[in-house]
């Protein structure tokens, strides 16, 4: 089956977005699929290449409007590619205008609701509703995520639940990990994830402020936040020896960080944050997890009570409490990690997600071929 895969990035960029994209294209390929992705490219110059088994092709840049590219050619590449299949990644309004009359079979992957953009999310309403009327399937992430968005409500009879997987994440090295505990004082929290507002990393940092002990270490590239900023809040606040911005880091570091971790910490504030990929991440390591509850598929992931704490949005005194609660009591959130690690290797396996995506085509072009 040749399946096209559309949304406004691809990695090297970085996102959980991205890396999902490119986690399902290749796993698809390696199931013998033909699949080609087709976004835009950071720059004015497309260009197309063969990775991994998966056609990439970059469509030029003309210019970004509220963080969404705009790039004509799309507007009739997919028409001319003639897939089995197409899979559309939400939210992105300018791929929704280039699905506009095309009668291949269409799956939506709903990853989130369009919080930020207000007036652009009212603009573009229309449009993005009369794609989720023609998706044979929508697919979300969490059963929460369903219950919560108004726009899936109308089409829940469409809809099928597919949570997030990812690989195994391999062994860190040794010795960097008894290097980085030299360096990185415990009881500790991990936050990993782009600098984007809604994660809420600044409420971490006021957190650290109603404890008299324990260091945050703060993990990701700078986006609509940046780095430099949590460095001034910290030293603002009184806590700039407890917390330690680290910026991106390479794999090899990452896995380190998650293995000298206490905790893992997802501070979210606002419903962008729709699932929390990082979380399984974390669970991978053994680490219990703190959350938000944002009534999306954060809490999907970390159960209350069973792999970890959940704690009401934008409420760092809660967020303190439940950091004192797990870095005073290690057998407890032992326990909560090893359930988490269970729960990641069951419930968010890249091969069960696959399947479940497979299943899901198989019902579009099912349905596709009755009508």
């Amino acid at each position: 089956m040749h399946i096209v895969q559309l949304y406004k990035d691809y990695p090297p960029i970085q996102g959980g977005i991205e890396n999902h994209l490119r986690l399902l294209s290749e796993g698809l390929a390696n199931r013998g699929h033909r699949v080609t992705v087709v976004f835009v490219a950071p720059g004015r110059h497309g260009w197309q290449m063969e990775r991994n088994g998966v056609t990439l092709i970059a469509t030029p840049r003309l210019f970004t409007l509220a963080r969404a590219p705009i790039s004509l050619p799309l507007l009739w590449l997919i028409r001319r590619l003639q897939p089995d299949l197409i899979h559309f990644h939400h939210p992105y309004p300018f791929g929704d205008l280039a699905l506009l009359a095309l009668p291949t079979p269409l799956v939506v992957t709903y990853h989130s609701d369009i919080v930020r953009q207000r007036v652009l999310g009212r603009l573009t309403a229309p449009i993005v509703e009369q794609t989720l009327r023609r998706a044979a399937r929508i697919i979300t992430s969490s059963p929460a995520l369903v219950d919560s968005s108004r726009w899936l409500a109308r089409h829940r009879e469409r809809v099928r639940v597919v949570p997030f997987g990812i690989p195994p994440m391999p062994l860190p090295d040794s010795r960097l990990v008894t290097a980085l505990r030299h360096r990185f004082p415990r009881p500790n929290a991990l936050f990993v994830g782009r600098l984007r507002y809604y994660k809420g990393v600044d409420r971490l940092i006021r957190a650290l402020t109603l404890l008299p002990y324990g260091h945050a270490i703060i993990v990701g590239g700078d986006a609509t936040v940046r780095g430099i900023d949590l460095i001034r809040l910290a030293a603002d606040v009184g806590v700039a020896d407890r917390v330690h911005v680290l910026g991106a880091v390479d794999n090899a570091t990452l896995r380190a960080l998650y293995a000298i971790a206490d905790v893992f910490v997802l501070p979210s504030v606002a419903r962008s944050e729709a699932f929390g990929i990082v979380q399984i991440e974390a669970q991978q390591a053994g680490l219990p997890v703190i959350c938000t509850e944002l009534g999306t598929g954060t809490t999907y992931v970390n159960l209350h009570r069973r792999t970890g704490l959940v704690v009401p949005p934008d409420n760092h005194e809660a967020l303190a409490q439940a950091l004192h609660d797990l870095w005073q009591n290690p057998d407890r959130a032992r326990a909560f990690g090893l359930a988490g690690r269970e729960r990641a290797a069951t419930e968010f396996s890249l091969d069960r997600m696959l399947s479940r995506i497979e299943a899901v085509y198989a019902e579009a072009l099912t349905t596709a071929t009755v009508l």
